[in-house]
């Protein structure tokens, strides 16, 4: 940037420019990181949004990370195009179960902005539920450690068949276990977002796979503490984008790593709805009567809701590892 300054000395006027190496923040694009998504053992990837371009054409945008808060394209980054508008970047070489920062950058001749820091944890791995042959990510959030996609055993972990139930009516009026697909379909929901449950399904205690359980109350208040509390924990949970999320998915991060997915629910009266619209995953602590604990976040709001619910709803279920 070309400055002029005015020098006088006696009744002469000096008139110099010099060129300025550092520069007005407002000369920089305006940048955002917007989220996190596909986070295995030694990848994640991320996606931002440059909203401005700035005093310069832009030379460079990417992503940079590191171990530490704060990262800057002295760290690990990477190199992904120059135009204005959202895109997005896979960081690569990363170590399992381990803590990242990242933001998303653009550099021009004037120099670099930064976006938003988000933090993520790379996943440990997967495990294969012997059961059935299922195979779920799984990621540590914490001290805890969580299964990354929804159940979809449909044995208890005895190898004992659990009920499905297609029928509305039947749904309704049935005090003992059971499951279903959302819409009854497998193909366009179930394999997606794996079962809905009942709630006297996850009171067996069987509902989990061995080495697993269906999370306590305080195992759900312990997660939404980590993440913030429940004003901010639920965009944290979320999947990012509206690939399965209706718009505008709001606020959705995923930092967690949690990955939640909106399955929708059936209704104590049998009845299916909000898939896109909310994901719901059941507690195993008993709640007032004929309620249990659940917790829900939705498309419209960051928030993370914990309140009970009718024994007879079909939720989804994250499992959780024993201590």
């Amino acid at each position: 940037m070309l400055q002029k300054f005015r020098f006088q000395f006696g009744t002469l006027l000096f008139i110099t420019c010099i060129t300025i190496s550092s520069c007005n923040k407002n000369d920089l694009p305006k940048v955002t990181t917007n989220g996190i998504s596909e986070i295995t053992q030694i990848s994640a990837k991320i996606s931002g949004t440059i909203k401005e371009e700035g005093a310069s054409s832009i030379n460079f945008r990417g992503f940079c990370w590191s171990i530490s808060p704060n990262p800057t394209i002295e760290d690990n980054k990477t190199t992904n195009g120059f135009e204005i508008g959202e895109y997005t970047g896979i960081l690569t070489g990363l170590i399992a179960n381990t803590k990242y920062y990242v933001r998303a950058y653009a550099t021009t001749s004037d120099g670099t902005s930064y976006g938003n820091e988000l933090n993520f944890t790379t996943s440990l791995g997967t495990m294969v539920d012997v059961r059935d042959g299922n195979s779920y990510k799984i990621i540590t959030i914490g001290t805890q450690t969580w299964m990354a996609e929804n159940l979809k055993a449909t044995k208890y972990n005895d190898g004992t068949d659990i009920p499905i139930i297609t029928d509305q009516i039947e749904w309704a009026s049935l005090t003992s276990p059971g499951y279903c697909y959302y819409l009854n379909d497998y193909t366009n929901y179930g394999s997606i977002y794996g079962c809905l449950y009942n709630w006297y399904s996850v009171n067996t205690g069987k509902l989990c796979p061995e080495g697993w359980h269906a999370p306590v109350k305080n195992e759900f208040e312990i997660l939404i503490d980590y993440l913030g509390g429940e004003q901010v924990a639920g965009a944290k949970l979320k999947e990012i984008g509206t690939t399965h999320w209706t718009y505008p998915n709001e606020g959705a991060t995923n930092e967690s790593g949690f990955c939640a997915l909106p399955a929708g629910n059936r209704d104590y009266e049998g009845g299916f709805g909000y898939n896109g619209f909310y994901g719901n995953f059941w507690s195993s602590t008993d709640g007032i009567p004929n309620h249990a604990y659940e917790i829900y976040v939705g498309a419209q709001s960051t928030i993370v809701f914990l309140s009970p619910a009718y024994k007879q709803m079909g939720y989804s279920v994250r499992c959780i590892k024993n201590e």
